[in-house]
């Protein structure tokens, strides 16, 4: 297994076509969301072997979400079922700029309900790379979960990632996620931000400030997305630009997901473990950054976060050279 992926998963409802309110939409499709499994998704289609662990209901939003993830190749077989809660739904506004808004439908969806039963130290270890965000932790329960899930990855030597994905608005008290941060970040290898969270995850205004605070909690590979201004990251000791090519944007739902998702899954098919990423150079990195840009600029010019997400052939040209022998 490259990647597992643990966390939320909910169905995303996306308007036939774009500059619609909500209110004004006629025409709504179905489609899989959450970003724990559009990450899963976007590694799948670049041709890796990725996982989705997490809960959604034992209803049809919850049979659809597994049926797609499994059509994509994501392994379901730690995706829980649960009759105790529904699955999440969220609908998807897009603006003339395709900036998106959205309106939830999961007061006590079934993401919440991560619990212990959930890790599984053998599968976890089968992975190069256990990625997690923050979404699904709003109960005590779920957060033990994710500590316990953290725990076990590290001591396997694996990658740890997380991108908390932070919706602030979902949290009664946004304190408590600070604190949970301060809790997690610490523990991981990587961990990407987008340029909008930075201040609340670290409490610092720049993307560099962030980086290097990051580094100073122990992060062994920070990175901050910057949209159509690209990634910059810091690698022993040095912050590294990278540009965003150019891209038609229609909707931006899903590009940091898709950065991501190219991220692991380069990081994953180079690195059997931290210890070797620990080894990386700079123009290695270098190269899988700017390979992430290109994926999420990809995603950016389709509607949704997961009909952009590209497969290999469609990305040749930016591949990291790792990634270039079809057998890799």
């Amino acid at each position: 297994m490259d990647v597992v992926c643990v966390g939320e998963s909910l169905v995303d409802f996306l308007p036939a076509e774009s500059g619609r309110r909500v209110r004004d939409v006629t025409a709504w499709r179905p489609g899989i969301g959450g970003s724990l499994a559009n990450v899963s998704v976007g590694v799948a289609r670049l041709g890796g072997r990725s996982a989705y662990v997490g809960v959604v209901g034992e209803d049809e939003f919850g049979h659809f979400l597994r049926e797609q993830l499994a059509a994509e190749g994501v392994d379901v077989s730690h995706m829980r079922q649960t009759a105790e809660a529904r699955t999440g739904l969220v609908f998807v506004s897009i603006d003339e700029r395709g900036e998106r808004s959205f309106t939830y439908f999961r007061t006590h969806s079934a993401e919440f309900l991560l619990s212990e039963r959930d890790v599984d130290p053998a599968f976890l270890g089968r992975a190069r790379v256990v990625h997690f965000g923050t979404n699904s932790l709003k109960l005590p329960e779920a957060r033990t979960a994710m500590l316990r899930t953290v725990e076990t990855a590290r001591a396997a030597g694996r990658i740890v990632s997380c991108d908390p994905n932070l919706r602030l608005h979902a949290w009664e008290d946004p304190e408590v996620l600070r604190g949970l941060l301060g809790l997690l970040l610490p523990r991981c290898t990587v961990v990407k931000l987008s340029e909008e969270e930075v201040a609340f995850a670290t409490g610092r205004a720049e993307p560099e400030e962030a980086l290097r605070h990051l580094s100073g909690l122990g992060v062994m590979l920070p990175v901050v997305t910057r949209g159509e201004a690209g990634a910059v990251f810091l690698w022993r000791g040095e912050v590294v630009r990278v540009p965003a090519p150019r891209a038609r944007v229609v909707d931006t739902t899903g590009a940091g997901d898709g950065f991501t998702a190219a991220f692991l899954h380069g990081l994953s098919r180079r690195y059997a473990d931290a210890s070797e990423l620990a080894g990386a150079t700079r123009e290695e990195l270098e190269s899988l950054a700017t390979f992430g840009c290109a994926v999420g600029s990809k995603v950016v010019e389709h509607i949704g976060a997961v009909t952009g997400l590209p497969r290999r052939d469609e990305v040749a040209s930016v591949l990291p050279p790792w990634l270039r022998d079809p057998a890799s």
